[in-house]
């Protein structure tokens, strides 16, 4: 009896300790941002330019961030976040992943057969991957895998975005080892879906639908929108006017 007394005693003293220690040591919570923080759905994709939906909530209970940010949770979590914050709803612009690669099995040769993991960062470790060429979509499906929201599938060799599931989180972006996936807004139609550096010449060798930085586009574009550089074009979407005339005279047909 004497030990079960003991054991009763410190256990006593015990919980004591730490109900007082989580008194003094207790971290303050900001109820409004712990609101705003239900309003967000939790992806954690760093979309919005915070470290993730915690830190995305923090700011904006703080009145440091912008409502409309959130890419996954669209314009509903902008008009929740609106009304507990009792702040405009802001402009909510829909983007989606676009593949800078039309590196397709009918395209793109192989220059090698690989045997190993199959995955794009094992492949890509393996002399730049087992595709002709050295810059376009491998096909192992890595960023289908991290998608949240099963909007990507990996179709004829190369990864296929599937916009109306698409969500603009970016952590497909994140995932790719070759970054050919870009994050652009919706309403842009207009796309160079390249980014091989390789000189023309070189790379009609390695792939028939290939930028081969001809400059066609950037001289016929009247808004300064596209340009060559690193031999591949890449268009400046804040300047875009969606007119289709970069496409119209891509020699390749790199942009789509």
């Amino acid at each position: 009896m004497i030990g079960v007394i003991i054991v009763v005693v410190i256990g006593l003293i015990g919980g004591l300790i730490l109900s007082v220690a989580s008194i003094v040591f207790a971290v303050p919570v900001d109820e409004k941002q712990v609101a705003v923080r239900e309003c967000l759905p939790g992806a954690n994709c760093g979309a919005c330019g915070y470290s993730g939906c915690d830190g995305y909530a923090a700011a904006l209970a703080n009145g440091e961030a912008q409502n409309g940010l959130c890419a996954p949770g669209g314009t509903d979590a902008a008009e929740a976040i609106a009304e507990v914050l009792g702040v405009a709803v802001g402009t909510v612009e829909k983007k989606v992943a676009v593949i800078r690669c039309q590196g397709t099995c009918d395209h793109v040769a192989e220059k090698m057969e690989y045997q190993g993991a199959d995955t794009c960062k094992a492949v890509s470790m393996m002399y730049a991957g087992d595709s002709a060429c050295a810059y376009g979509c491998l096909g192992y499906g890595d960023c289908a895998a991290a998608c949240p929201e099963q909007a990507i599938k990996v179709c004829n060799g190369i990864a296929v975005v599937n916009e109306e599931l698409c969500v603009g989180c970016g952590i497909c972006a994140k995932t790719c080892p070759k970054h050919v996936i870009e994050i652009v807004p919706q309403k842009f139609r207009q796309h160079v879906r390249c980014i091989n550096k390789d000189k023309g010449a070189l790379t009609r060798k390695t792939c028939k639908v290939g930028c081969i930085g001809c400059m066609k586009c950037q001289k016929t574009c009247e808004f300064g929108a596209i340009t060559v550089k690193d031999n591949h074009a890449h268009i400046d979407y804040s300047k875009c006017k969606n007119c289709g005339k970069c496409k119209e005279v891509c020699p390749t047909g790199a942009i789509l």
